[in-house]
């Protein structure tokens, strides 16, 4: 059992890190395609008639299908009114009906070919399908924000490219969307990682050590290489990476996580022990540290302390069963019987809330 000296030394290094503020992240900013000559106002129907209001109070509250109604009612009580198709597109879509969304989108922009929402949400609609080709098209002529859109539509046509397989095209894109020269160094980094994302961990590895090679210090670079070898079970590659990452930023506190990781995963607990709480002390906000420190703990055979470190995480994040899991183990070592049973069941719940619904 642990003195009481080290369980005081682990409680401070747990404690008496202040928490930062949570960063608000702000809707992406997107330019403009420059295949299509646009205005600085994003091209929408100019008609927006007082009838469509409350079709569109409708979607607002999610009642898609009595919004399609009401504009069907609409299309009898007034056939060919402009913007219906538009309206009527808008309504499949936030529905997810993406053939009925696709249909009405179109007929909308033989209406009004300069329709550039109704024209995103068609290349939005066919990604949605599982169309990535049919997607493109639409997707590379409009490159703006549109709030009905609910996405980052330069995302999706970089994703769009890597479905298939024109990498780069896709590396175009995401150096667009992050305002970096196509060629450079962090262009790479930003596909490697979106790469990696989907699960395309051969070019990944290609991109990531083109990144390295044109910028050997590019901060982040052997980070997501480690991951890679992660993903790969390579270990003692992903060990080498992270050290890498740390020479060149030493205040990345993810890197310290992600080689304790690393080092967990070879009964290092000793080493794992030390980088976690580096990675605790420069960042207290994240919870996978938190949790692994609790694992690390656990397999050293202090469950105090890793009942300390799991507590913490759960008071961050109260609904992920794995800190709950693992406490309940924690406990069940320390002869807490009843606090064991509470934790697991509740891991267990969470786990089948989790659980797609048949």
């Amino acid at each position: 059992m642990p003195n009481n000296g080290r369980i005081c030394g682990v409680a401070i290094a747990m404690n008496l890190v202040a928490l930062l503020p949570a960063c608000v992240a702000a809707r992406p900013r997107t330019t403009q395609s420059s295949s299509v000559s646009q205005s600085n106002t994003p091209s929408q129907p100019q008609s927006q008639p007082s009838e469509f209001d409350q079709a569109r109070r409708l979607s607002q509250q999610g009642k898609y299908d009595e919004a399609i109604a009401a504009l069907h009612q609409l299309e009898v009580a007034h056939p060919g009114m402009k913007g219906l198709s538009h309206e009527l597109g808008i309504a499949y879509y936030k529905k997810s009906d993406y053939a009925n969304a696709i249909a009405s989108l179109k007929k909308a922009l033989e209406e009004n070919p300069a329709d550039n929402e109704a024209e995103q949400l068609v290349g939005l609609s066919y990604y949605l399908s599982q169309h990535p080709a049919d997607a493109i098209p639409s997707l590379e002529k409009v490159q703006t924000w549109y709030p009905n859109a609910n996405v980052d539509a330069s995302y999706i046509l970089g994703i769009c490219y890597i479905q298939t397989k024109d990498y780069p095209n896709a590396r175009k894109a995401f150096a667009k969307m992050f305002d970096v020269p196509a060629e450079s160094a962090a262009s790479y980094l930003f596909t490697a990682r979106m790469l990696l994302r989907q699960d395309f961990a051969p070019i990944a590895e290609e991109y990531a050590r083109k990144a390295i090679a044109l910028d050997p210090k590019l901060p982040l670079a052997h980070q997501l290489l480690g991951e890679f070898y992660i993903y790969q079970s390579q270990i003692e590659e992903a060990i080498a990476e992270f050290k890498k990452e740390l020479e060149f930023n030493p205040g990345n506190a993810t890197a310290y996580y992600k080689l304790a990781d690393a080092y967990s995963r070879v009964q290092k607990f000793d080493d794992a022990e030390r980088l976690l709480q580096r990675s605790i002390w420069l960042d207290s906000t994240s919870t996978g540290p938190y949790i692994l420190l609790g694992k690390v703990l656990q397999k050293k055979g202090e469950p105090e302390l890793a009942a300390r470190a799991l507590q913490h995480a759960l008071v961050m994040d109260p609904n992920n069963p794995v800190p709950h899991h693992l406490l309940g183990q924690a406990y069940r070592d320390l002869g807490k019987n009843e606090n064991a049973d509470r934790e697991l069941k509740i891991a267990g719940q969470l786990e089948l809330n989790k659980s797609p619904k048949p």
